[in-house]
């Protein structure tokens, strides 16, 4: 039995091979961090609801992702999150017209969920 591979398909595996065996020497923060830079550079299709107790005040859809304010001077990071989406005005889930994308910041202290579409 004879084994051929092409080479666009050795270079593949190869490729995935060193991945692989980076990954491995990397912390489990760091696989996360990769981990993260990957899904916001593909993309998401998130949703960010803000709650008042056990009701939905907010909602933003087409969210691509959510991050962290770093400080300018420090580099720490700071107490709330920030991103853009479209702000769902009648909490339908659905972007309809005349809904607008907008930035928006969500405390450390609010309560909130972040989450892909399920539509």
């Amino acid at each position: 039995m004879r084994l051929t591979i092409s080479l666009a398909r050795a270079f593949a595996l190869g490729a995935a091979a060193v991945a692989a065996l980076a990954l491995s020497g990397c912390t489990q923060e760091r696989q996360n961090q990769l981990g993260r830079d990957i899904q916001n550079w593909t993309g998401t299709n998130g949703v960010m609801e803000i709650y008042a107790g056990d009701k939905v005040i907010r909602r933003f859809l087409k969210v691509d992702k959510v991050s962290t304010a770093m400080g300018t001077d420090d580099k720490l990071p700071r107490a709330y999150r920030f991103g853009y989406g479209v702000l769902d005005e009648n909490l339908n889930f659905v972007a309809d017209p005349g809904e607008k994308k907008v930035y928006f910041e969500v405390s450390d202290y609010s309560t909130y969920v972040f989450f892909e579409n399920p539509r």
